[in-house]
């Protein structure tokens, strides 16, 4: 049956997949044939994601991205890769006074040094399947502005700016780049914030389609950025808010 969304015979790594839209995303791309790699600091919340998968072919490497010898044996292990997917990533609010060197550092790293290093690294040992997809968790925050926000604003807005040029040095190789800006999605972080249910009501009720996004939200448009569905499409960046931003 013709199916131009299928990650049959696909190879792929996803970090962050110890939960929330990391998992989501591994999981959807399993039950489309692909053969999943994931990875986190965590082995318990690894093997919960890992017996959600389908297939029979998926690995879980524990790494810290966030450590430069963990991410030298993360690459050294890695086969080729038809499919990257930079999902770990964390926010602390700081307001500009509070700005403390550890935690700007610390989301700095985690959500744009650590991803362009690892990608640099499974270039150089050509660790990158020619025609391959990868794609950049990033966030509408990269535009759109919030109080206490603005590392975490500048750590995905360097990832966009990653993403433009990544996309035309890698284009001769028929690598694609592409990065996604979610809006706010319902995961266990959003669940566990301090801004109340009440607040996070009214919060929601700003977004035009009625709701906060779910992890298979964006898990499917990765799907279709991973699949030859989108093998013309490179140096994009996707919004997927449910119109939040339009406003």
């Amino acid at each position: 049956m013709y199916n131009p969304f299928t990650l049959e015979g696909k190879t792929m790594l996803i970090t962050g997949a110890s939960s929330g839209i990391g998992r989501s995303i591994a999981i959807e791309c399993s039950k489309m044939g692909g053969n999943v790699i994931i990875t986190g600091r965590d082995l318990a919340r690894l093997r919960q994601t890992t017996n959600e998968l389908s297939g029979s072919l998926n690995r879980l490497i524990v790494a810290d991205l966030l450590n430069q010898e963990s991410v030298y044996n993360l690459a050294e292990e890695l086969p080729v890769l038809d499919g990257i997917v930079h999902c770990a990533g964390i926010n602390k609010l700081m307001p500009l006074k509070f700005i403390k060197d550890d935690l700007f550092n610390k989301v700095m790293g985690t959500n744009f040094n650590s991803p362009a290093l690892l990608t640099s690294k499974l270039h150089k040992k050509k660790k990158i399947a020619k025609g391959a997809s990868i794609v950049f968790v990033s966030s509408i925050s990269a535009f759109y502005a919030a109080l206490a926000n603005s590392v975490y604003m500048a750590s995905k807005g360097a990832v966009n700016a990653f993403v433009k040029g990544l996309a035309l040095e890698l284009a001769s190789s028929e690598i694609r780049v592409n990065s996604i800006q979610p809006g706010m999605i319902q995961t266990s972080l959003l669940e566990n914030s301090l801004l109340g249910s009440e607040a996070l009501n009214d919060d929601e009720a700003r977004y035009p389609l009625g709701r906060y996004g779910k992890p298979e939200d964006v898990a499917y448009t990765v799907v279709y950025l991973l699949s030859d569905a989108s093998k013309w499409v490179t140096g994009s960046i996707l919004t997927i808010d449910g119109g939040v931003t339009l406003r």
